[in-house]
């Protein structure tokens, strides 16, 4: 079923924040897994808190890339995680969605680009790239739904309360703090819940 035009809308390379999937991931429905592209509103989608929920909206966005600018800016580059990146067949293959998009990992959401790991989870090719068609969906509110069989959040509306506990860096000193608490960590292990999930998923791609 095609998205509906008033849930379409193409602008610049947006501001940091945007969470969204490609086209022709995967979501698992009611009936099966089907591309996000041709989902509609009122179908059903299992979901981790809130068991079979219809889907309010499925919202369409068509980034610009200003001519000439090479590359992508780093907020707006999508990232790549590759098949059993975070777990065995989790995901079942490989997914591409926004930085900012969240995950949920021992219970917790973090944006796919606090764990970029350079192996396993990289950001996206987007080589020759100047439009990228971003979509995302809405339930009634915020929970987790199936991307190509990974944990990913639905839309997360402003005001709303998020379904579970978010994690990140929120800024290169944080992230380079984490960095310095996971090296000394054989010594003495001051790591937070992030920093133990990425030290976690590089191991796990090292090893692939």
């Amino acid at each position: 079923m095609p998205v509906n035009p008033w849930e379409v809308s193409q602008t610049p390379v947006p501001p940091r924040g945007v969470p969204c999937f490609l086209r022709g991931t995967r979501i698992l429905a009611a009936t099966g897994y089907r591309r996000i592209e041709d989902l509609a509103p009122g179908e059903l989608l299992p979901s981790v808190f809130g068991g079979l929920r219809p889907i309010r909206r499925v919202r369409r966005t068509l980034l610009d890339r200003a001519p000439g600018a090479i590359p992508w800016p780093v907020h707006a580059q999508p990232i790549r995680l590759a098949s059993s990146a975070l777990a065995d067949d989790v995901p079942a293959a490989p997914l591409v969605l926004t930085a900012a998009h969240a995950l949920l990992i021992d219970g917790r959401l973090i944006a796919a680009a606090d764990l970029v790991n350079g192996t396993t989870i990289v950001p996206h090719d987007t080589a020759g790239i100047d439009v990228l068609e971003l979509f995302h969906i809405e339930l009634e509110s915020h929970d987790v739904i199936d991307a190509e069989g990974c944990p990913c959040e639905s839309l997360l509306l402003p005001g709303e309360a998020a379904c579970a506990p978010r994690l990140g860096f929120d800024g290169r000193s944080r992230e380079v703090a984490s960095r310095l608490r996971s090296a000394i960590a054989p010594w003495f292990d001051r790591r937070e819940p992030l920093d133990v999930i990425r030290d976690r998923l590089e191991v796990r791609g090292e090893r692939r």
